[in-house]
Order: C-alpha cells, then sequence, then structure tokens
C-alpha cells in the first residue's frame, strides 16, 4: 500500500517508495503550484493516467543529463549546423504541451491530461514552466517542456513532427543552460533515446543529494527571452 496525501504538500520519505512498480511513493494531493514545487524540490513529480488518481514518483536510480555532457551525433551535428528550423523559447508553452499530449499511436493514450496540462500552463505563467519550440515556415515542428527550480531543469515530455526537431531542441536547452551554469537536467525515467544522447543513470539518494545544491540558487522565475538560445555556433 502507498499513502494517501492530505490536504497540505507533505510527502512521505522517498525510501518508502516502492521498487516495483519502481519508485510509486503516494497518492492524492493536488497539481496546484505549491504542490509541485515541494514535490519537485524533493526528487518527486506526478504521473498518472486517465481516471486514476494523482500518483507521485521517485524512481531509483534516476536518468539525468549534465548539460555539458549532451552527446551530439555526427548526423545531428550536421542538422545543427544546417540550422533548419527556428528555435523559439517560451512562445507557445500551451501548443507545446497539446502536441506531447497527442497519443504516439493507434489505440494510446497519454498521461498528460487536461489536468496536467492546466496545471503546468499555470506554472509556466509563474514562471517555473518553459517550452522549446522548433518551427519551420511559421509551423510548430517540436519541441519540449519542463520546469526550472534554481538551477536545475525537470525535463517533462518532448514531441517530432520534423526528423531531428525534438534532438535540435534538446541541443539548444543543453546549450543555453550550459551557458547558464545549471546544474542538470532531469529526464525521470531512462529511455535508450536519452541514453544515446548522454544521459546517465545515477542513484536517487545522489540525485536528491544534487537537489538540495542546485535548487536553491539561481535566478527568481521568470518567462525565458524567446530568442535566448537562437544563434548558437555549432562546430
Amino acid at each position: 500500500m502507498i499513502p494517501w496525501l492530505g490536504g497540505e504538500p507533505v510527502f512521505p520519505p522517498l525510501e518508502q517508495a516502492l521498487a516495483e512498480p519502481n519508485g510509486l511513493l503516494a497518492a492524492g494531493g493536488s497539481l496546484a503550484p505549491e504542490w509541485l514545487l515541494a514535490a519537485y524540490r524533493n526528487g518527486i513529480f506526478p504521473w498518472f493516467s486517465p481516471g486514476e488518481p494523482i500518483l507521485w514518483w521517485s524512481p531509483d536510480p534516476r536518468l539525468v543529463l549534465f548539460p555539458e555532457r549532451l552527446h551530439i551525433s555526427r548526423t545531428l551535428r550536421r542538422t545543427l549546423r544546417r540550422q533548419p528550423f527556428e528555435v523559439r523559447l517560451d512562445t507557445a508553452f500551451a501548443a507545446v504541451m497539446q502536441a506531447c499530449a497527442a497519443p504516439r499511436g493507434p489505440g494510446l493514450g497519454t498521461w498528460i491530461t487536461p489536468a496536467m496540462r492546466s496545471a503546468y500552463q499555470r506554472m509556466h505563467e509563474l514562471g517555473h514552466a518553459h517550452s522549446v519550440e522548433c518551427w519551420r515556415d511559421g509551423r510548430l515542428v517540436g519541441g519540449l517542456y519542463g520546469m526550472a527550480l534554481g538551477k536545475v531543469f525537470f525535463g517533462e515530455s518532448m514531441f517530432c513532427r520534423e526528423t531531428d526537431a525534438s534532438k535540435v531542441a534538446l541541443a539548444h536547452l543543453a546549450r543555453l543552460l550550459a551557458e547558464r551554469e545549471y546544474g542538470m537536467i532531469d529526464c525521470q525515467m531512462t529511455t535508450a533515446h536519452l541514453l544515446s544522447m548522454g544521459a546517465e543513470e545515477i542513484s536517487r539518494t545522489d540525485f536528491c543529494r544534487a537537489l538540495a545544491h542546485w535548487t536553491p540558487i539561481g535566478p527568481p522565475p521568470c518567462r525565458w527571452r524567446a530568442d535566448a538560445a537562437a544563434g548558437f555556433a555549432w562546430p
């Protein structure tokens, strides 16, 4: 059994998270800003399907990407040099979430429920949640979104409508965060795709130790300048 959370954003110790399914910690609570901020600062994130209560997770190990260690393949580097997309920040957050929420195949659902979209849109309005967008000829063709607390970026989801668009978005995000001296990008769950781009697994203990160091520092929450990741040179 996992605990049911009450009216305050107080979570059980992470050591109580289940090993199977990996990281399931608690249920209930709210997606209000104070809940999300408390969760992310403590290495916890919400993830649940339509019809389920809010489920809170803290897997062990945790997949992270250190911005300066991003692996860019030869093919992706050629794409970055060609600059086929216009990369913008925070100009179409709701559209990025909507695209990420689209089913990835016939009969497949999404965990990005209307409640999640509403909650993260509110976090965007408060300056905590951000989008990285790839545009071509006025069309949004790829991107990602996530949360920034202190000097940690918590990646949530990405989408791609043209080849390499989501990879280009991630490359620009990592480059921007490296220049701003962010400590890490939280990738949450391990995937072969993210491993191929330089992400690595660390223990939950090390992850939470890093959060304690990096989340209290950095600029106050604000909307990112739309062209802050534009014009990077890719040698």
